[in-house]
């Protein structure tokens, strides 16, 4: 289908002179008139002192993509556009800079919210849309900056979903979507957009073995950043459940290829210690015995670390979470209610 767009003030019209643009074209041009005012270039800037003079100067440490979160000045990005950063500016549309502040960052989830000092009154923000009804072959838009240009639009489908990639805390990412919309280094933080100009992701990581776009992007999904950014505004950080223990290293897992995750220590009075699970201790010739062992969480295995703290997301303090736990050759379950993080 073809529609006609007029173009105002066209020479040598007559009377009007008209563009043609398939239905799709014109999506994609209503799509960026009205999203790119709230996409912004994040520059992260880092202090190194000369080798010679020892003299301290700051320098351009990376940049990247971020997009206005609400009428505050609050501004969404990935963790690592600003990691390690000395001082970080926000640049507009309209090309103004601003110094921004960090409010509160997630690494576990590549998350991070801005604020910009003295916001204009005219923000533009992103309307959210919903990841969970995304379907494989859904056309999606991505606005950016790859490689310091700023504004670029690229376009494309969701080509998988429910995919897994590391954040730069080490931890797992799930639920990912993965696009064939060109995405560069510059992009990252930058918005995935569904066709009706609403916010469906978070632009992230790329699989490339050139470091350029291979046709496979990452974005973590929106319904992620519906969770994350109010905490990260309202406590600077994710707020997770306890249970008051403390675990053995991913490492030590793997070197003795426990099946499971070993209880290292019981905190008195916290969940755990009241639900009756035990951490190592001293037998009667003073050498160290394992405690329990958490194989599982509410039917979910357990076998790292990451898993753990994954399933304690998904709750909030009071919930109660079924634990499956072994020592030796006694298997049980128990409850725990969990508390608020300290």
């Amino acid at each position: 289908m073809l529609l006609a767009v007029t173009v105002p003030g066209a020479v040598n019209a007559a009377p009007d002179y008209l563009s043609f643009a398939t239905e799709d074209e014109a999506n994609s041009t209503e799509i960026f008139s009205r999203a790119s005012p709230a996409v912004v270039y994040v520059t992260n800037k880092a202090l190194r002192r000369d080798f010679f003079s020892l003299n301290v100067h700051e320098i351009p440490r990376g940049s990247g993509t971020g997009f206005v979160w609400d009428d505050n000045g609050l501004i969404v990005t990935n963790f690592h556009v600003i990691a390690g950063a000395h001082r970080l500016t926000v640049t507009l549309q309209d090309q103004s800079e601003h110094d921004a502040e960090v409010v509160g960052i997630a690494p576990e989830k590549d998350l991070a919210v801005l604020r910009i000092q003295e916001p204009p009154a005219d923000l533009v923000t992103l309307p959210l849309g919903d990841s969970s009804e995304l379907t494989v072959g859904r056309k999606v838009l991505a606005i950016g900056n790859p490689f310091g240009l700023d504004t670029t639009l690229t376009t494309g489908v969701v080509s998988a979903l429910g995919r897994e990639i590391q954040a730069p805390s080490n931890r797992t990412i799930r639920g990912v979507i993965q696009t064939d919309a060109a995405i560069n280094p510059g992009n990252s933080g930058g918005p995935l957009l569904n066709s009706l100009g609403q916010l469906i992701g978070v632009n992230t990581a790329i699989y490339s073995p050139s470091g350029a776009s291979a046709g496979i992007g990452f974005a973590i999904p929106v319904n992620t950043v519906r969770e994350v950014v109010p905490q990260l505004i309202a406590y600077g950080r994710i707020q997770r459940p306890a249970m008051g223990l403390e675990l053995a290293s991913d490492r030590w897992v793997q070197r003795y290829r426990m099946e499971g995750l070993p209880v290292v220590r019981v905190y008195p009075g916290m969940p755990a210690a009241n639900a009756g699970i035990r951490g190592a201790f001293r037998n009667s010739r003073g050498e160290i015995s394992l405690g329990d062992i958490i194989t599982a969480i509410d039917g979910r295995e357990i076998r790292s670390n990451d898993d753990f703290l994954s399933v304690l997301e998904k709750h909030r303090p009071g919930d109660k979470v079924e634990v499956e736990v072994r020592n030796g050759d006694d298997q049980r379950k128990v409850t725990v209610e969990l508390s608020a993080q300290n």
